[in-house]
């Protein structure tokens, strides 16, 4: 990988791992913000590579294309480091980054980099780079700083999945046991967090960890694929269970920041699992009551050649086909849109779309979010315990009801709401069976007092792969 930042109307040469040489140069930067926060929701950026044009998306959940012998992406632009509450964790001085790979070329050598959680691809909720957070209900209006997310927040059960080292590294930071110097590196000791480098100078750092296992030591040795610990929701997590996973390293500007990894996940886990296909109809949307809502399937993934076909089934048991399809909303909520997701072969693969739509006129009247997560993931047998977890935010009112989506009875619990963010036992608990292989679409969701409601989805396979 090679990184290059750039100015409007700037060109670079870069000389690629290979020894060829890529002129690029930035043609436009067009920023797309809401109308709620003016926040960031698109960014594009159009470049040119040795004489071609081409139009780049950043981050979102976007992969690198080829043009003109090369692979690249973009992975930030201005707009992700004004009006944040993070600053300027990207290292950026410019208007773009953008990084180039030779044509056909792994992204990370598969041998220095795999998936950091044993689990399923998009399990969970998500948040991944450029994108606002809002599983626990961040995305509120009058909050004016935006978080927009920096690292990538991967899902899961609490206590229930095992976090896994990336890289071969040396842990230069466990809990708040830190090396003497750490003040000269970009890591920043807390207790549920461990931080390794590795031998590229690159700093992982694997946050909201339930518990750090024994032999994660400061100054020890780790080996990729090794324990680093459980997933969990401590530390600054906003009370919702997953790992925050992000890789920081020197850029262009000599500053230190952050080296974008959704798309070194996305290689690892294909590596690793070699699934045929992947839906994805992520990131999530914010909306005003009325408002006219894309959502987009384009993100998915298939290993082989050949048609694809989007099917869409909405929350009021509407449905749709197509890559990209139009809904608006007539009540506040949180909606978790069904995509399927269908390959040449016919093999199918599910994603959720997750809509947050507000009533503007009364912005201190926000409707509740959620989160729901299972576990095991993979290897499930008809039988098998699976057991499921469930927490809502902004709202102590109501239940969460379990649809298992196996014609069983539904099942009410209680989560604490989030009213003490840490709480061990903040999730509500339970467990299910399912008497037969196959695909199986959950819905979980609670209402408020006012009868606004939030849904969340996951897909379960059982006895299949």
């Amino acid at each position: 990988m090679r990184t290059a930042d750039l100015n409007l109307g700037e060109s670079q040469e870069v000389e690629l791992a290979t020894g060829q040489k890529a002129v690029v140069k930035l043609l436009d930067l067009k920023e797309t913000r809401d109308e709620i926060r003016g926040a960031v929701r698109v960014a594009e950026v159009t470049v040119e590579v040795n004489g071609k044009t081409v139009r780049l998306v950043s981050g979102n959940y976007r992969l690198p294309v080829t043009v003109a012998g090369v692979q690249i992406d973009c992975s930030v632009t201005r707009g992700f480091r004004e009006r944040t509450s993070t600053g300027n964790v990207w290292g950026l001085e410019k208007d773009a980054r953008v990084r180039l790979w030779p044509e056909g070329s792994p992204l990370m050598n598969a041998s220095t980099f795999r998936y950091p959680a044993k689990q399923r691809w998009f399990a969970s909720g998500t948040q991944m780079a450029n994108e606002p957070v809002h599983v626990d209900g961040g995305e509120v209006p009058g909050n004016r700083p935006i978080y927009y997310h920096y690292g990538l927040d991967i899902g899961g059960a609490e206590g229930l999945v095992e976090v896994v080292a990336a890289t071969d590294g040396e842990v230069v930071s466990s809990g708040m046991d830190a090396i003497p110097d750490f003040k000269a590196t970009p890591v920043s000791p807390r207790y549920d967090v461990v931080y390794l480098r590795d031998a590229r100078g690159w700093y992982y750092r694997y946050s909201h960890l339930h518990t750090i296992d024994p032999a994660i030591k400061r100054g020890a040795k780790v080996k990729m694929g090794q324990k680093v610990g459980l997933l969990g929701k401590e530390g600054g997590s906003g009370g919702w269970s997953h790992l925050h996973f992000d890789i920081t390293a020197r850029q262009p500007s000599g500053k230190w920041g952050i080296v974008e990894g959704y798309a070194f996940l996305w290689e690892a886990y294909i590596a690793e699992h070699k699934p045929k296909l992947l839906a994805a109809a992520r990131p999530h949307q914010l909306a005003k009551v009325g408002d006219k809502v894309t959502l987009d399937a384009g993100r998915s993934w298939a290993a082989e050649p050949g048609k694809k076909t989007f099917e869409w089934t909405f929350t009021d048991g509407k449905t749709a086909t197509g890559e990209r399809v139009e809904r608006t909303y007539g009540k506040p909520g949180v909606y978790s849109e069904v995509l399927k997701f269908t390959d040449s072969a016919g093999r199918v693969d599910y994603d959720f779309a997750v809509v947050n739509v507000l009533d503007t006129d009364t912005p201190d009247k926000l409707p509740p979010s959620i989160h729901a997560a299972y576990a095991p993931t993979t290897g499930i047998k008809p039988g098998d315990n699976v057991t499921f977890l469930v927490r809502t935010f902004r709202t102590v009112e109501g239940k969460e009801v379990w649809d298992f989506g196996d014609g069983s009875p539904q099942v009410e619990v209680r989560s604490d709401g989030n009213a003490v963010m840490l709480a061990k036992d903040g999730y509500a608990r339970t467990v299910h069976r399912y008497d037969k292989a196959g695909h199986y679409l959950v819905r979980v969701e609670r209402s408020n007092g006012r009868g606004e409601t939030a849904v969340a989805r996951l897909h379960v396979r059982v006895g299949t792969e």
